[in-house]
């Protein structure tokens, strides 16, 4: 689909530029894409691993919590529940234009207490352990939702450059340039004309 201008030679030369701009457009939205693409998988990969760990440790912790809210009272659960402490800081990184998190966790492990049954204090260190990895979890699945969403965009741009935007110039650019070889064609024969009317 050809662009409606005027076929001048100022317009061709404006829509060359244009042309020569959008091919350095796609080029690099390319490569941006390409490197999306080769980021993304990473983090897929490093997501599913990290997923199948949590939830390996996950449902072992789950049963054990179970049996100990079966045999102790709730009190006895919440205040072994309440002595990890736990220091939570947000960061934030850049990876091209966009902005992915980067959480942060100190988990501070309580000693055996003695005075709470010893698998209650097991289900407590483990929780410990398994919190840092439920943390980097969420965060993996915030980066890769985040790098998902910018490579689809990516990729619409790249689309609309390649199969829009650039055979759009192109098109007008043929046109533009016919027409003006067509008007020089007209003005050759016209002056041949008048020269041979003058002789």
């Amino acid at each position: 689909m050809k662009f409606s201008v005027n076929p001048n030679r100022m317009e061709l030369l404006r829509l060359k530029r244009r042309l020569i701009f959008a091919y350095r457009g796609h080029k690099l939205l390319k490569d941006k894409q390409e490197e999306l693409t080769r980021h993304f998988l990473k983090l897929i990969e490093e997501t599913k691993k990290l997923r199948e760990e949590v939830q390996k440790r996950y449902s072992k912790i789950e049963e054990m919590f179970i049996e100990c809210q079966m045999t102790f009272t709730p009190e006895i659960v919440g205040y072994a529940i309440s002595l990890p402490e736990i220091k939570f800081s947000f960061e934030t990184y850049r990876l091209m234009n966009l902005t992915l998190p980067k959480f942060n966790v100190d988990v501070k492990k309580p000693e055996i207490v003695p005075y709470i049954p010893l698998g209650l204090n097991f289900v407590i260190q483990q929780i410990c352990e398994i919190f840092p990895l439920l943390v980097k979890l969420s965060e993996k699945e915030k980066s890769v939702e985040l790098v998902a969403y910018e490579l689809q965009r990516t990729r619409r741009r790249v689309n609309a450059l390649e199969y829009i935007l650039i055979p759009s110039l192109k098109e007008t650019i043929r046109f533009i340039s016919a027409r003006l070889n067509e008007l020089e064609r007209s003005n050759i024969t016209r002056l041949m004309k008048i020269k041979e009317l003058r002789v």
